[in-house]
């Protein structure tokens, strides 16, 4: 390897400090006790988490030498870069994963257990990162691990959130919402603070314009009145089994101000310690509660603190190397805007390149228009940012009015297409008819690429949502199917799988999960269906451990475990699921069925603060569990269990130990959804709707081998203007008797009323999900799978056939499409420094 010349000199220090790093047992187990014992003071009696930060230091002692190999190799190779820009990222815990990619989970676990202790009982005293909330901050860090994997140069950028979302706790079947201090002990081991890259981010004040006196060039200032220092923090992402170590920066906020001692002095004791509270709580919390101006207020601070932050730094390194010249910049680097939530990336470096680099606004817009591409995640309008020009004017002046520049501009390429069509121009303008800037067509307009996540929501992004930018630009959409890495949904989350694979067909499917379709030649072997039925038994048998735990309940792990995990929302459509299991409760009780099927069902996800529905929905659940699982007639056939403050760890118990994958949204409604993924490559079958890639994955294992029910996207719309619930009930005595159970107050004996804006939800005719409209036809789609989980042969070639079929959805796959169709990146094989001896 070629060292830059700053470098040469530490070289023969950096090679005296690896002779200690070896990755046999008795340096492991060195490495280990130094840090129990010299740095945390410790002992092998020790809680467990101290036994967790010191193996933590260990190993990541190991990645520090490919971390710096990389950055060597990326600097040598002056290669285009990718830089990902999320407002999450659902790393979840790290310390099997990392063990994982150096291949050194074996003489760990030798080492723990010559030492009295095992993995399992040190790997959990490891929280879970709070950085993310569900399917799109998960997404990120899947992103982040296959482009370690695959080599590819692209360094994530974040926020530092001292309290993730929120821990959930239920309270008489109401969620509540606790801080959810994961950095309680004061740090993240993974992580290394880089002070000497501490950027300054400016909020408020107004701006003036002016002339330069020699060349007569218009500048505008921004006179901000406020400051915000964001400080980095680096966690490094290690690829498999390569020496790719990649780095994904957070940033975190801190005051510009030290602590004003005059006011503490003069007893102004809160106003003393005011502004440096008031910097730090832009990464205080994540996604804080925006039913209120102070809420919209923070989430604005929160998202143009990411984006100015990682801009300036970007920036900051290219002058380093390149001073004032711009003019290849664009060759050199691309900008991933994972949602709406960074858009304003788009408005930023605009004033990065004009006021602050001094370049002409069609050099900037053109430079801005070729780095950055747009990924959609939603086909809600609903959910797509908007924020009052009010709001803007007063945070962020600069940037409203360079955003009206750009509208202007835009609004005159849309007339030059369609002469006179106003209607047209206010369906793109950037600001609405209600003066709200809308931050989707921000990204549109300033990317040049447009991507949704699965075939379905990228064909409806164009028919539907963003119909006159695709009609404009039909060159700038394409799609890009989400998916989900197998180091840690299927290596990590189901170790007896694992090894069972590795078995029968190598480990070539943890880079190319294609390869899982091997699985195919051992379906008639029955042996080989017997070994994959005592792990699924093991699985679900850990996944019973976990409900217990969590909720008291005892389940039975011969029972069908009917899973649906998810952020509780009324488009994912908990409600048509607990509908069924009031079905399935009535039956019991009304009925008295001679053949059954034993019934599990899980169901687990946070609703948003905010958001008063999903939470009674939350209640709803809860009180039918009560119901249920608290009648001796039922006993184990069927049971109802809320797994609470659902999280990645719980994820990796649950979608190991999962039968029945219910991914039953509104047709139309679901971008993609990535747990439908994780469920299917673990061996669960999938019931749902053609939503999102629901329709990939029943292409994938066909027809046969999928529970498919309900209306299709184009027949959810058509059905609209006719939809009456009030027939629907009438024409199902199924449904008829579980609406008048729920009407009758039978699931809220002492608590009169609680439901009724859920039965009204339901019965309206303008309930946009449509619940009612699907209940017969997944009813009777439940019937089919209750028969054929009686056949127990039949389910397990199902399983098999479900993860045999799951290689597309893996996001290797994924990455290589992005860099293929978008950033154009040429993978850097990072040479390891040479071994010291």
């Amino acid at each position: 390897m070629v060292i830059p010349d700053f470098e040469r000199e530490t070289e023969k220090v950096v090679r005296k400090a690896l002779r200690c790093l070896g990755n046999d047992d008795e340096s492991l187990e060195a490495s280990f006790l130094h840090y129990l014992y010299n740095t945390f003071g410790r002992h092998l009696q020790s809680p467990h988490y101290y036994l967790f930060k010191a193996l933590s230091y260990s190993v990541r002692d190991r990645l520090m030498t490919r971390w710096r190999d990389t950055w060597l190799s990326h600097y040598q190779a002056g290669t285009k870069k990718a830089y990902y820009l999320s407002m999450e990222f659902l790393i979840g815990r790290s310390l099997l994963n990392n063990l994982l990619s150096l291949d050194i989970e074996d003489p760990i676990r030798r080492v723990l257990e010559q030492l009295g202790m095992s993995l399992e009982e040190v790997e959990q005293a490891e929280r879970d990162a709070g950085l993310g909330n569900g399917g799109l901050g998960r997404l990120a860090a899947c992103f982040m691990d296959s482009c370690a994997t695959l080599q590819l140069p692209v360094m994530g950028y974040g926020l530092r959130y001292k309290y993730g979302m929120f821990r959930q706790r239920i309270q008489n079947g109401y969620q509540m919402e606790d801080p959810d201090p994961w950095l309680r002990h004061g740090e993240y081991p993974w992580e290394v603070q880089r002070a000497d890259y501490t950027c300054v981010i400016p909020f408020g004040g107004s701006t003036r314009m002016y002339k330069e006196p020699h060349s007569g060039q218009l500048i505008v200032h921004w006179d901000h009145d406020e400051e915000v220092l964001a400080v980095p923090y680096d966690v490094p992402i290690a690829g498999y089994k390569n020496q790719t170590v990649n780095t994904l920066r957070l940033w975190s906020a801190a005051s510009a101000e030290d602590f004003n001692l005059s006011e503490f002095n003069a007893g102004s004791y809160f106003e003393a310690v005011a502004e440096k509270n008031d910097a730090e709580s832009i990464t205080m919390v994540l996604y804080p509660n925006d039913a209120n101006e102070n809420g919209k207020e923070l989430r604005l601070r929160q998202q143009y603190f990411l984006v100015s932050a990682s801009l300036q730094d970007i920036l900051k390194h290219w002058r380093r190397n390149h001073g004032s010249d711009f003019s290849t910049f664009h060759d050199n680097n691309v900008f991933q805007l994972n949602d709406t939530h960074p858009s304003l990336a788009v408005a930023e470096l605009m004033r990065l390149l004009v006021d602050e680099e001094r370049l002409e606004w069609i050099e900037a817009w053109g430079i801005v228009t070729r780095t950055m591409a747009y990924t959609n995640h939603t086909l809600l309008p609903e959910a797509l940012e908007t924020w009052s020009v009010q709001l803007l004017r007063r945070l962020l002046p600069r940037h409203l009015e360079i955003i009206y520049e750009i509208n202007s501009r835009f609004l005159t390429e849309v007339s030059m297409k369609w002469p006179g069509d106003e209607q047209r121009l206010q369906r793109m303008s950037l600001i609405d008819g209600h003066d709200r800037v809308r931050m989707a067509h921000l990204a549109l307009v300033g990317s040049f690429s447009v991507n949704g996540v699965a075939e379905l929501h990228s064909r409806l992004l164009k028919e539907g949502l963003f119909h006159d930018f695709y009609e404009l630009w039909p060159g700038k959409f394409n799609n890009k199917t989400n998916g989900v890495t197998p180091r840690r949904w299927l290596a990590c989350a189901n170790p007896e799988l694992r090894e069972m694979l590795l078995e029968l067909i190598g480990d070539s499917w943890l880079t190319d999960l294609s390869q899982l379709a091997r699985l195919k030649e051992f379906i008639d072997d029955e042996s080989f269906c017997e070994r994959w039925r005592e792990v699924r038994r093991h699985n679900k048998q850990r996944l019973a451990v976990l409900i217990k735990q969590r909720t008291g309940i005892v389940v039975n792990p011969e029972a069908m475990f009917d899973v649906q995990v998810k952020r509780i929302h009324e488009y994912k459509r908990q409600l048509l699921n607990v509908l069924h299991i009031i079905h399935l409760y009535a039956r019991l009780k009304f009925e008295r069925p001679t053949e059954w099927t034993n019934r599990c069902v899980v169901i687990g996800g946070k609703a948003a603060p905010g958001y008063a529905m999903a939470k009674k929905i939350i209640k709803l659940i809860h009180n039918v569990a009560n119901v249920i699982n608290n009648d001796p007639e039922i006993g184990d056939r069927l049971k109802l269990a809320f797994v609470p403050d659902y999280n990645v760890s719980a994820m990796e118990v649950i979608c190991a130990g999962t039968d029945l994958s219910e991914q039953i949204s509104t047709a139309g409604k679901e971008a993609s959804g990535t747990g439908n993924m994780k469920f299917m490559m673990n061996g669960a079958i999938t019931i749902g709707t053609l939503d999102g890639a629901n329709v990939e994955i029943r292409d994938a294992v066909g027809a046969d081998n999928f529970f498919l029910f309900g209306l299709h996207a184009e027949e959810v719309e058509q059905r609209r203007s006719s939809y009456r619930p009030a027939a629907v009930i009438a024409g199902d005595d199924d449904l008829k008797r579980v609406m008048e159970l729920l009407r009758s107050g039978h699931f809220n004996r002492f608590e009169r009323g609680i439901f009724d804006d859920v039965i009204a939800s339901l019965t309206s005719p303008y309930d946009p999900w449509m619940t009612l409209a699907d209940f017969r036809s997944y009813v009777d789609c439940q019937n089919q799978v209750a028969e054929l989980f009686r056949d127990q042969a039949a389910w397990t070639r199902m399983s098999v056939i479900n993860s045999a079929c799951s290689g597309r959805f893996s996001t290797d796959r994924t990455m290589q499409e992005y860099n293929h169709d978008i950033w154009q990146l040429s993978p850097v094989v990072v040479e390891s420094t040479p071994d010291p001896t």
